[in-house]
């Protein structure tokens, strides 16, 4: 893998926590402060959010809020989260992911102040930026403001890819019309929700110091957290916008195996090695495709549990020019056009795509016409989104 060259001083990004509590604590001073956040948020020692907040000098930490995977990061995907209290600190938490997906009045009952920091990793399809946007809308409904601790894109601020969201395909993995790769931080995303009147909020965001939309995740010094349990690096995160679609399949998206959303399998696919000559011969940039196979584990509702399956692995050769939604979209016609018979799609599928183009395009071998005119929504929500950059 080409490796992403340094243009900061390693560590120069300081995430917005840090500079809250370095400069702008005046904002949540003398106030009951809710926090919306998870095992992503802590400074670059590692300390956690919710540690620095309630030892703060003049704040009172009165409410935790976890989305999916909970507040410890552990839970897998889809499962339900409850409330309880934080053993440390003895302030309750409250799960948005469940019952709820939006804080309460009852929730906010002792909160003046809600806070967000959670590390976000720049698609639309997942959850905790809608969880942030619904929270945002909540706290301006019962009048509290919303103050978004900032963290950086990690597959970079300045690239747009995949089409923009059909409202008719609104869920909790796509709740308002942007871009599948965003190309923003959550501060900047909910500015550009709220600017737009989608979000009706009193917000504010600390910014980070020292970021560039340019940097890759290793540029910014923070040290890698995984943001949820099946994405666990850089490369996979970066693929995440495209492989993500497999979910929505009865192929596997790599769960259940070292390499989640970079290996792609089934029971069914004897002709791995066929399908990665003609990925290949595609020459998508930045990237190359290898045939192996992998055990599922089991006992995490997997895919193909306790079976050894033939796999695609995705190998990422040079991050710059990888464009991950055209990868996903090309290897899901190439694998369904050798697999009519086995092939199945699941419910979710055009949530996940935000569309139903995705699915046609695929039957029907009209992908080419798809990436294109994806490519131009992806060019127009750029256009839309850069009067809400901050950096």
């Amino acid at each position: 893998m080409q490796q992403p060259t340094a243009t900061t001083v390693p560590g120069a990004v300081v995430p917005g926590v840090e500079v809250l509590l370095g400069d702008s604590l005046q904002l949540i001073r003398g106030k009951r402060v809710g926090l919306i956040t998870n095992h992503s948020g802590r400074d670059r020692r590692g300390a956690s959010t919710i540690d620095l907040l309630f030892h703060a000098p003049g704040v009172r930490l009165t409410a935790l809020f976890g989305p999916e995977h909970g507040l410890r990061g552990v839970a897998q995907a889809g499962e339900s989260v409850s409330t309880t209290t934080d053993s440390a600190t003895g302030v309750p938490i409250y799960s948005l992911y469940g019952q709820t997906n939006a804080p309460t009045a009852e929730m906010l009952r002792n909160v003046d102040v809600l806070l967000y920091d959670i590390q976000d990793v720049g698609a639309r399809v997942y959850t905790f930026e809608w969880t942030m946007a619904l929270s945002a809308e909540a706290a301006g409904k019962f009048g509290k403001k919303f103050i978004v601790l900032d963290r950086p894109n990690p597959i970079r601020g300045d690239r747009f890819d995949g089409n923009i969201l059909d409202p008719r395909f609104r869920s909790f993995v796509g709740e308002y019309p942007v871009a599948l790769r965003y190309g923003l931080t959550p501060g900047e995303l909910l500015r550009y929700l709220v600017g737009t009147g989608q979000v009706q909020a009193d917000i504010g965001v600390v910014p980070m110091r020292g970021w560039h939309r340019s940097m890759w995740w290793e540029e910014t010094g923070i040290p890698w957290v995984n943001p949820s349990p099946n994405l666990r690096s850089v490369d996979a995160t970066l693929l995440y916008p495209g492989t993500v679609f497999f979910e929505g399949t009865n192929a596997t998206e790599g769960r259940g195996t070292d390499k989640p959303f970079q290996l792609i399998g089934a029971e069914w696919l004897n002709d791995a090695g066929a399908i990665v000559r003609e990925m290949n011969a595609l020459e998508l940039p930045g990237v190359h495709f290898d045939s192996t196979s992998r055990t599922i584990e089991r006992g995490g509702g997997f895919k193909f549990e306790g079976k050894t399956i033939p796999m695609i692995d995705i190998i990422v050769t040079n991050r710059n020019a990888v464009r991950p939604v055209d990868i996903g979209v090309r290897l899901l016609r190439a694998i369904y056009a050798r697999h009519r018979t086995e092939w199945q799609w699941r419910a979710s599928i055009d949530r996940l795509a935000g569309t139903d183009e995705l699915r046609a395009a695929v039957e029907q071998g009209t992908v080419d016409d798809l990436l294109a005119r994806w490519s131009r929504e992806a060019d127009r929500f750029r256009d839309q989104a850069k009067r809400y950059f901050l950096y």
